[in-house]
């Protein structure tokens, strides 16, 4: 029986303009964020529109294709699947796990054999001999975990408060509509996608010796998500704990967990110039599910920390580079920058009285610019739908946006 795909048309919008140019694309992110649905998505878009089309597909995940280890042995199988006179695409996924496998990719397209998609799920893919090799000659497709919007769509589910909540325990990997929604069972699930993570795209690709000191880590981040400190900070917190590891090995890590795309790096900027600031960062989690299946989790308590990290993905699905604003001794939750233009947004449970709408609003007042201004707010009621020229908006609203 033919697969069922749901269509992730935002992203597929994205790679059109680049099918059949002489340039590789590559799709990264996270391991399960749906990487390979892409793919398919890719060939049956090719296959409808060229029904003649001969696609090779080497999936590194299962053991047919467990033989192609080095670029020789990918070069060899390709050149057996091409066929002379119709169009020939190429699809490689995880293409990490195929030693040099650049040296095969450039003579492929040199030669213009064949149209060419990979899938990785570790950033050091595009560093390195690639970026040496390949520069200017390959575009890369960021994909991330479901979207509120898609979370609603995959599991045919209304937009209401209660499959909000749903949504930031639970989180958007693609296949949780395979288990159902059970938070005890999907948390299951995903402690087996994060050990899968951690062990083959970062403890295995990254050559991590100490793996508790690894998972300790991740546990702070999971416990302080959205909070702003250093390395150095984190060193000193674990050895607090009786856990000794040095600042360079917490950078190390931090590194190796950002390049697996398990977690982002956001660094603060002065609002005037975009200046970046070297000490001092945020960190954010691909997927909530995951970051809520690794600590017992509580949803009232984290609420601020779950709300904050929805709003950061969604902006980084939108295109846009973020940052943690600074603007004197105040601070904006984030500047989104994209083609030239900005977005600033503050994020808040709840307007409770004057003070808090003072705060919230007033860090933003204090922002001269005539970009787009939000407070996100858990509440669907709109006391205040806009405020000096700054729009209060629901989480809800803010995260079905199309900023494209």
């Amino acid at each position: 029986m033919e697969e069922k795909i749901i269509r992730r048309d935002q992203y597929l919008d994205r790679i059109k303009p680049f099918l059949d140019k002489h340039i590789i694309k590559i799709l990264t992110g996270q391991r399960r964020v749906g990487k390979s649905y892409m793919l398919k998505m890719i060939i049956k878009h090719i296959k409808e529109n060229q029904p003649e089309a001969n696609v090779i597909y080497v999936d590194k995940e299962l053991e047919k294709f467990s033989e192609i280890t080095n670029h020789s042995d990918l070069d060899h199988y390709v050149n057996q699947e091409l066929i002379q006179g119709k169009p020939n695409y190429l699809f490689i996924d995880e293409v990490q796990e195929i030693v040099d496998f650049q040296r095969c990719l450039r003579s492929l397209l040199n030669e213009q054999a064949c149209d060419i998609y990979c899938t990785g799920s570790n950033a050091n893919i595009l560093s390195g001999e690639l970026a040496t090799l390949m520069a200017g000659r390959y575009i890369e497709f960021p994909i991330h975990s479901l979207s509120y919007a898609e979370f609603l769509t995959f599991n045919q589910l209304e937009d209401k408060i209660e499959n909000l909540e749903l949504y930031l325990t639970v989180g958007g990997m693609p296949y949780q509509h395979h288990i159902g929604l059970n938070p005890g069972h999907v948390f299951e699930y995903l402690k087996n996608v994060y050990s899968s993570i951690l062990l083959r795209d970062v403890v295995s690709w990254e050559g991590i010796r100490n793996v508790s000191l690894l998972e300790n880590l991740v546990a702070y981040l999971a416990d302080n998500t959205g909070s702003l400190f250093s390395a150095q900070n984190i060193s000193k917190y674990l050895k607090s704990q009786r856990v000794n590891i040095p600042t360079q090995t917490v950078i190390n890590y931090l590194k190796a967990l950002t390049n697996s795309y398990f977690i982002h790096k956001v660094a603060r900027a002065d609002i005037n110039g975009l200046k970046i600031f070297e000490i001092g960062e945020k960190y954010y989690f691909e997927d909530l599910g995951l970051r809520n299946s690794i600590r017992s989790f509580n949803y009232r308590s984290d609420i601020g920390k779950l709300m904050e990290n929805a709003v950061y993905m969604q902006l980084l699905r939108n295109g846009f580079r973020v940052f943690v604003g600074k603007f004197q001794d105040k601070e904006i939750d984030f500047i989104g920058e994209k083609n030239g233009e900005r977005l600033y947004v503050q994020v808040c449970y709840a307007l409770f009285d004057e003070v808090t709408i003072q705060r919230e609003f007033g860090n933003l007042m204090n922002v001269a610019d005539n970009y787009p201004k939000y407070v996100i707010t858990m509440d669907m009621i709109k006391p205040l739908n806009t405020f000096k020229g700054i729009q209060q908006m629901p989480l809800r609203d803010f995260l079905k946006m199309d900023f494209t």
